[in-house]
């Protein structure tokens, strides 16, 4: 697999962004980033794994997939070796990556829409005071 390969897959989740962070590319979902390309160098790619997630696919593929160091890999960051990637095992990570950022931007997108209202006040309601017979 390649970068380019990468990208296109990323990019193919719907409502991905492409931007940059830290002078490598980065692929957004609702502002989030899923994950990024040319770190720790050219030949990786990263994706935001859960770290259950995270686990199950290094143990099935540990040439493709391996933590990222520190705690940013304890949260399920995980490293693509591209060299080693094939295109199914990206397609289902990066798939995973998105879902874990893609509701919050579908809540984030129904909120920008609905129309903003002030909460109704409550009527303060005065009874007659009786007096007594």
């Amino acid at each position: 697999m390649t970068a380019a390969d990468f990208r296109r897959l990323a990019l193919s989740l719907p409502g991905t962004e492409e931007h940059a962070h830290m002078d490598h590319p980065d692929f957004r979902i609702g502002g989030k980033i899923f994950a990024t390309l040319a770190y720790p160098n050219k030949g990786y790619g990263m994706v935001k794994l859960l770290p259950d997630q995270q686990a199950a696919f290094v143990a099935a593929d540990p040439q493709m997939f391996t933590p990222v160091k520190g705690a940013w890999g304890k949260q399920g960051a995980t490293s693509v070796c591209l060299k080693a990637a094939s295109q199914k095992r990206v397609c289902e990570a990066l798939a995973l990556a998105w879902e874990r950022h893609a509701p919050n931007a579908t809540e984030k997108a129904k909120s920008a829409a609905a129309p903003h209202r002030k909460p109704a006040r409550k009527r303060a309601t005065k009874k007659a005071a009786r007096k007594p017979d």
